[in-house]
């Protein structure tokens, strides 16, 4: 909805009354823009999204009750809002797999349901349950007003895909007065022109040659799975780091502070540095809000005592680690889709970083050994490219749909690298022209050259500190690249963000 002719009327029109009407009621004003924003796209999602509210907030009203009954009134609503994700969500990937077994025993197979599945459901029903969990855990005190905690879970900008902000974070300056400032309105136009660059002359230009690829895996094998490989690799980082630069400058041009969710996750040199890095806070959710009350449950605990008595306590602290994060990426992967790949993909991210784990003692004496080399920019840059490659190899678990096909292309990389060759005339047959490959290199130059420099600080908070017309060229530039190399289809019908599913 973000790339859309009607999407960026509403948000001019929204900017200018904003800033026109009496200073108290802007936040009701937000409200009312973000419910209309969500109703746009179907107005029976006001349905879910306002009976979430209801809930999580009576029962964070709730908690001033005894102990015993606080712990009742969490799981009670956890269980409501969690069912309903799980309702629409997986009801039918349940029926799936009955009908599998079943027609395999030679029953008939259950009909399917068309439910409505929410847009964003997993992204508001995560921040009010981590809002109700805060409250619970006497983080901070219950929102009493009704109307600012719906804007809390239903704040347009971060409504589609994230990032999942915490209330003690976001209602700093969701309810505030704010005045017109125009450096930090300007400030929000650079980031939203930045997302808009990622996702439209990068991402929408690069998905074109991805789903070729995808859509015929028996003919492109081999080296052509390795290409399709890297360029989902940029297209994702392009298409959701993108859409996030949007969210965080549309906030900002109304006076809204919104989280990173992206530090340069390409430079990770292991996968739990890439995860600190790439969708942070889904990570810190999870991590939050599963792993540590994983970790100390009563289950947990009693698995803990019985193998501290049998087998040590090394064998003790691992099994409450394995537990831990087998749920968590079981979780995590779920969250993402309700299919097996998903689930796939998450258990695999958990068996890896529990294997690296375990070899942290082989880490530590190879760079005792070898402490010269480790120290080199080369070794770094080696643990970075295979980070890179490893993270990429796991996403074509996105890129072909199914768990048989993933591993099956991913064998042909090995098996069949010669069986078609790399030449230009079937790099063109991806729908690309010279033009676009030429684009696409500049682009990922450019990102990788704003990576680099935001190593030693925002690269924004740089530009900030410029005299204002060289401020302004950045953002004349940044307006006419997009409007000029953009990828728009007909009727300025561009693909939605990838995050959009989930």
């Amino acid at each position: 909805m973000f790339v859309s002719y009607t999407f960026i009327v509403f948000l001019a029109i929204l900017f200018v009354l904003y800033y026109l009407i009496p200073k108290g009621g802007q936040w009701a004003f937000l409200l009312a823009a973000s419910l209309l924003f969500y109703g746009s796209a179907d107005v029976r999602y006001l349905v879910f999204i306002v009976l979430t509210s209801i809930t999580v907030y009576g029962a964070a009203r709730g908690l001033g009750q005894k102990r015993s009954r606080k712990r009742a009134i969490v799981i009670s609503c956890l269980i409501v809002n969690i069912g309903i994700l799980a309702v629409v969500k997986y009801t039918n990937f349940v029926l799936q797999n009955l009908n599998y077994i079943r027609e395999s025993a030679g029953g008939e197979p259950l009909a399917l349901v068309n439910l409505i599945v929410p847009m964003g459901i997993s992204f508001y029903t995560f921040q009010a349950v981590g809002y109700l969990i805060d409250v619970y855990r006497g983080k901070y005190a219950a929102e009493k007003n009704y109307f600012r905690f719906l804007l809390f879970i239903s704040f347009f900008p971060q409504l589609i895909q994230g990032p999942i902000s915490r209330y003690d974070h976001l209602s700093e300056t969701l309810y505030q007065r704010h005045d017109f400032n125009g450096r930090q309105v300007l400030a929000g136009l650079e980031r939203i022109l930045w997302g808009y660059l990622k996702k439209l002359v990068i991402a929408d230009r690069i998905g074109v040659a991805v789903a070729a690829l995808s859509d015929s895996p028996r003919y492109y094998t081999g080296v052509y799975v390795l290409v399709n490989m890297l360029f989902y690799a940029v297209q994702i980082y392009a298409d959701f780091s993108g859409g996030i630069d949007i969210t965080i400058g549309i906030a900002q041009v109304f006076g809204v502070r919104v989280r990173e969710n992206f530090i340069r996750p390409y430079f990770s040199k292991n996968l739990a540095e890439y995860w600190r890095r790439w969708h942070i806070s889904m990570g810190a959710w999870f991590k939050d809000y599963v792993f540590f009350p994983c970790a100390t449950s009563r289950p947990v605990r009693k698995i803990n005592s019985f193998c501290k008595r049998h087998f040590g306590r090394a064998v003790a602290r691992r099994s409450v680690l394995y537990i831990s994060t087998v749920v968590v990426w079981l979780s995590t992967g779920i969250w993402h889709g309700a299919e097996w790949r998903f689930v796939v993909w998450g258990l695999l991210n958990g068996f890896i970083l529990l294997a690296s784990e375990e070899c942290i003692p082989l880490y530590k004496r190879f760079h005792r050994r070898f402490s010269r080399l480790s120290a080199t920019v080369f070794y770094r840059g080696l643990q970075v490219v295979r980070t890179f490659l490893l993270t990429s190899a796991l996403n074509l678990f996105d890129v072909y749909g199914s768990v048989r096909r993933t591993f099956r292309q991913f064998a042909h990389m090995f098996t069949q690298w010669g069986r078609r060759a790399l030449t230009g005339e079937e790099l063109l047959g991806l729908g690309l022209t010279p033009g676009d490959y030429a684009v696409l290199v500049l682009g990922v130059l450019l990102l990788f050259g704003v990576s680099m420099c935001e190593r030693k600080g925002s690269v924004r908070e740089r530009i900030n500190e410029k005299p204002y017309i060289l401020r302004y060229a950045v953002v004349v530039g940044m307006f006419f690249c997009v409007l000029l190399f953009g990828t728009y289809g007909q009727g300025y019908d561009v693909q939605q963000f990838i995050y959009n599913q989930f």
